[in-house]
This record gives structure tokens, C-alpha cells and sequence, in this order.
């Protein structure tokens, strides 16, 4: 398995993930704001946010992570957020999550962040299960989102 950058010319393997990602928490985000975000990623150094791409042994982008970067107090520096974990249904069971994972907290390490911090939906135990194998630990935290109009 091969763990990497994700690049420009993945954007047409990478967007039917990230639809996929979405599809699973019943969002429904534009396809221009899902490609919007890609890029933004793509352009940015990894201290600013990551976008990594799982390839399969053709190649072809399998799984994504996209990693945010925040302000902790309870740290006292600045602490890396994986924001989205995807791996195709077809290539799940392989070890994937951990190693895309494993690349966001090598990565984020090496960015200066104490921690690779990240939310679990509730009902979604089989992520949860993948998540314990790469030793992190879950916390128990209320999410509370507040929209902001468009």
C-alpha cells in the first residue's frame, strides 16, 4: 500500500471518495465545494492541512484522509485534526485506516503537533474498531456544531 500526497491529477479518483465520505454522514456538499476543498488541500503546505491518498497495487486512489491543523489550550500548541477518513467498502478490511493513520500522525509529527486528534461518529463501530488497532484512545466528548447560514 502506498501512502502519499494527494495530487491534482487524483482529482477524478479522489472526488467519488470524498462523495462517498460524504454519503455515508448524509451530506449532501456541491461536487464544486468537495473539488474547492481537494485543491485547497492539495496546494497547501502540511503544516496548513494535509490531503492523502490510499493506492491501491494499480495505483489508483483507494482511501483519502484530509488533516486541518488547530490551537489546543489543553495542549498548549498547535494540534493536528484528522477531519475525514475514507476507504472504498471494496478495499476495506485490509489495514488501510492504519496506514493512512499512521501517515497523518507520522506526518503531523514531524509538523511539531503533540497529537493527531479526530471524532468518531456514535453508531459507527467498525471505524472505532479500526481506530483501537492503531492504539489511540477514544474520549468521551459531546460535539456540538453551530451552523452558519450558507
Amino acid at each position: 500500500m502506498l501512502i502519499e500526497s494527494a495530487s491534482e491529477e487524483d482529482l477524478g479518483a479522489l472526488l467519488p471518495l470524498m462523495r462517498g465520505y460524504c454519503e455515508f454522514y448524509e451530506s449532501n456538499p456541491s461536487d464544486e465545494g468537495l473539488e474547492r476543498m481537494a485543491q485547497a488541500l492539495i496546494a497547501c503546505p502540511d503544516d496548513e492541512g494535509m490531503l492523502l491518498v490510499a493506492r491501491g497495487e494499480d495505483g489508483v486512489p483507494v482511501g483519502f484522509a484530509a488533516v486541518g491543523w488547530k490551537w489546543s489550550s489543553l495542549r498548549g500548541a498547535r494540534v493536528a485534526i484528522l477531519e475525514d477518513l475514507f476507504v472504498d467498502p471494496r478495499a476495506r478490511g485490509g489495514g488501510i485506516a492504519g496506514e493512512l493513520i499512521a501517515e497523518c500522525g507520522r506526518r503531523a509529527g514531524a509538523g511539531g503537533a503533540p497529537a493527531l486528534l479526530w471524532v468518531s461518529a456514535l453508531d459507527n463501530e467498525r471505524a472505532q474498531a479500526a481506530y483501537s488497532r492503531t492504539g489511540a484512545t477514544g474520549e468521551k466528548w459531546l460535539e456540538y456544531e453551530l451552523e452558519l447560514g450558507d
